[in-house]
């Protein structure tokens, strides 16, 4: 075996040892580093030599770092690239044209984002640049992992959904231009938003609640419906008391839609829109505060007292798109971009800037884009062989979907401003981190659709053990 660029001593040191079986199982912390540095060298080399790959696998496992049998990522390995022939044919599994589409939207953002930093001294674009290339790393490593196994470990999420969610209450902080305390500071200055990860786990634990309730035929019975309607809620109560109600809203979007398609009865959701009807007094008086209520009275009256107020950033809004015309100013030339007349133009109104300094036409391709985007993800939800990967498509498809509605919504007026990011173009790492996830997920369903797990190259000797055959 050649060396292919690997250190030969590493390599001498794979081939001297023993069964590879034998060897102590993983230890999440460790592995996950050595993940970052060791993977994509291994998949460097893949293509040309798959005795070098499983190597790697060996390694790891020499090094001592593993010390739990029940290490989420000992599956998540073994679950990696099984029966590949090629880096091509990993991009071939998964849904190509779905990359494609993500990476014109993240090059669209960056442009649109370079273009908004010239109003402030933030640098926006190096925040945002970082943030997608650590989301398409953990991309790729997720759409590698076979997604059964990502279900499999369901309550590891759900366990970091609820310590994400209980950290905001222990360290939470407002941020500039928001009015809840949603948001977590890291050293260094910034700021994560732990609901954007939430909804990644909720996706993965309410995916797996759908299937075990259609494989008990309990999809259809009130109690399964009322134990899905309890588990949608607990986050959407522990972010409705951190004060983000628009993540709430895109909590409830993904509920109803995977429940939807699982295949939960449509006299469920008329008794729930009914609830929802008689209950719009309750909830206008006692869940939201004088700010939201401002928000959705300036829908209504943008030319009274809320036009410098609460429709302030609205309106603003509007006229930066209606000064764009057809082509709009050009990049670079927008003069309201470049003061930063339009309040959070880098963030929940980036499509103003698109709709200045690129007109109608950059409008349309953007909208076009987004609209690519769940398209595909609606094919690959159809396209998925088994219930899980059905729901986890779906999962995704909600969650961009409903923020593309309500983004646009919000932008030119329809709906209140409720802090709903566009996803993939405005600028904020926790936002497009969390998308990019979601598409990994997405692609783990596409990568692994064909795979027969009971056939996979694993030789099982227990319920929570496997290893690799090499």
């Amino acid at each position: 075996m050649e060396n292919n660029g690997l250190p030969t001593v590493f390599i001498k040191y794979v081939r001297n040892q023993k069964d590879p079986a034998k060897q102590k199982t993983f230890f999440p912390t460790a592995i996950l580093t050595l993940n970052s540095l060791l993977l994509p060298v291994s998949l460097i080399h893949y293509n040309k030599n798959k005795e070098l790959h499983y190597s790697l696998l060996i390694l790891w496992k020499k090094f001592n770092i593993i010390i739990y049998e029940h290490a989420i990522l000992t599956h998540y390995c073994e679950a990696l690239y099984l029966g590949k022939s090629s880096i091509a044919d990993f991009f071939k599994r998964t849904d190509t044209y779905l990359w494609l589409l993500t990476i014109a939207a993240v090059v669209y953002s960056f442009l649109l984002i370079s273009s908004m930093q010239r109003a402030g001294d933030y640098n926006y674009l190096r925040s945002q640049i970082a943030a997608v290339l650590l989301g398409a790393g953990g991309a790729l490593l997720i759409a590698g992992a076979d997604y059964r196994f990502i279900l499999k470990k369901w309550y590891i999420a759900a366990a970091i959904g609820l310590i994400l969610a209980l950290l905001v209450f222990l360290f939470g902080v407002n941020v500039s231009g928001t009015d809840d305390t949603a948001w977590i500071k890291l050293p260094g200055g910034f700021t994560v938003q732990p609901s954007e990860f939430i909804k990644i786990c909720f996706i993965i634990t309410f995916s797996k609640h759908l299937s075990y309730l259609n494989e008990k035929n309990r999809i259809q019975s009130f109690a399964g419906v009322l134990a899905l309607t309890v588990h949608a809620m607990i986050p959407m109560l522990l972010i409705h008391m951190q004060g983000d109600d628009g993540t709430v809203l895109i909590f409830g979007f993904i509920f109803l839609i995977m429940s939807y398609i699982a295949g939960v009865q449509l006299r469920y959701f008329a008794i729930l829109g009914g609830m929802l009807l008689v209950g719009i007094p309750v909830i206008w008086n006692f869940f939201l505060n004088d700010e939201h209520r401002n928000r959705f009275l300036a829908l209504f009256d943008l030319d009274g007292n809320a036009m410098t107020n609460y429709g302030w950033q609205q309106f603003q809004g509007k006229i930066s798109m209606a000064s764009g015309g057809l082509t709009g100013a050009g990049l670079f030339n927008g003069s309201r971009v470049e003061y930063g007349i339009v309040p959070e133009q880098e963030n929940d109104f980036i499509f103003t800037v698109a709709g200045e300094e690129l007109g109608f036409i950059g409008c349309i391709i953007l909208m076009g884009i987004l609209f690519g985007i769940t398209i595909r993800l609606i094919i690959d939800a159809r396209n998925a062989n088994e219930n899980d990967g059905r729901y986890l498509c779906t999962g995704v498809f909600a969650t961009i979907a409903a923020q593309t509605i309500i983004n646009l919504g919000m932008v030119l007026g329809f709906l209140p401003v409720i802090g709903i990011t566009l996803p993939l173009f405005s600028a904020g790492g926790t936002s497009a981190l969390s998308t990019m996830i979601c598409i990994g997920l997405v692609q783990s369903v596409c990568n692994h659709n064909d795979d027969d797990m009971d056939k996979a190259m694993l030789n099982r000797k227990s319920r929570n053990r496997a290893r690799i055959r090499m």
